[in-house]
């Protein structure tokens, strides 16, 4: 059971194949096989893959890999999210959201699911800039990012903005604030420069690329993609940023 799970898992996508084998894959894979009750062992899994860094939607992956193998007995079939029965998603992402939400407490400028920066840092670094600059808006700009989450359902609204947020970060890498707004919406605050455009022009081929690989997901894009100017004051700023993130 443990060969062709994993099977199924690296053909649904997990990024890291050598960070998916855990003792607790082991323990999962005895309690399946046979007749006791399996909420603890997949509490403790989802533990360990929150431990291990795995995100909420891949570690949902690999549950449904499990359970495709489960029920149709071999590893050539497609991880379906939304087939998982809700006591096995609901056990898992449990232990999973156990150990987020004691990271979260030591680190709340950070968004669990996604890895962006939250809204609220995204308002103290604007803070920093206005104090910094007596004209922001001539040094930095914000670009900001929309996906039509009402085009997905269930845990596809977390994939997506998590496939969004990953070309984020591999387009703005240079010490730019990425941050999460709102249900759909991104920012990054970032400096004008002579490479900028070239950076939303990536972006939006990026984005497109990383949607159009899950077909659960693709219905949220194109994202949308443009540039807002930095108001006078701070005050306006943390403003706009709540009008955008709704």
């Amino acid at each position: 059971m443990r060969s062709r799970w994993r099977t199924a898992t690296m053909a649904a996508g997990w990024a890291f194949p050598a960070d998916w084998q855990l003792a607790e894959v082991d323990e999962v894979c005895a309690v399946m096989l046979g007749a006791a009750d399996p909420g603890d062992a997949l509490v403790r899994l989802g533990r360990a893959r929150a431990e291990a860094g795995a995100g909420l939607s891949e570690t949902l992956l690999d549950l449904a890999a499990l359970h495709a193998v489960l029920t149709e007995g071999t590893a050539m079939v497609g991880a379906d999210v939304d087939a998982l029965p809700a006591r096995m998603l609901r056990m898992t992402a449990l232990g999973w959201a156990d150990v987020i939400t004691k990271q979260v407490g030591s680190c709340a400028s950070e968004d669990p699911l996604t890895g962006l920066a939250t809204a609220a840092y995204l308002r103290t670094r604007l803070g920093e800039v206005y104090r910094e600059l007596s004209v922001p808006s001539a040094v930095y700009l914000l670009v900001l990012l929309r996906l039509d989450l009402s085009q997905a359902t269930g845990w596809s609204r977390v994939v997506a903005m998590t496939l969004l947020s990953d070309a984020m970060r591999t387009v703005f890498d240079g010490g730019e604030t990425l941050a999460t707004i709102g249900p759909g919406v991104a920012a990054v605050l970032t400096r004008r420069d002579d490479v900028l455009a070239r950076q939303i022009s990536n972006l939006r081929v990026l984005a497109a690329d990383s949607l159009a690989v899950d077909p659960h997901v693709r219905p949220t894009g194109p994202a949308d993609v443009w540039i807002e100017r930095l108001p006078a004051t701070h005050a306006e700023a943390c403003t706009l940023i709540t009008a955008l993130g709704r």
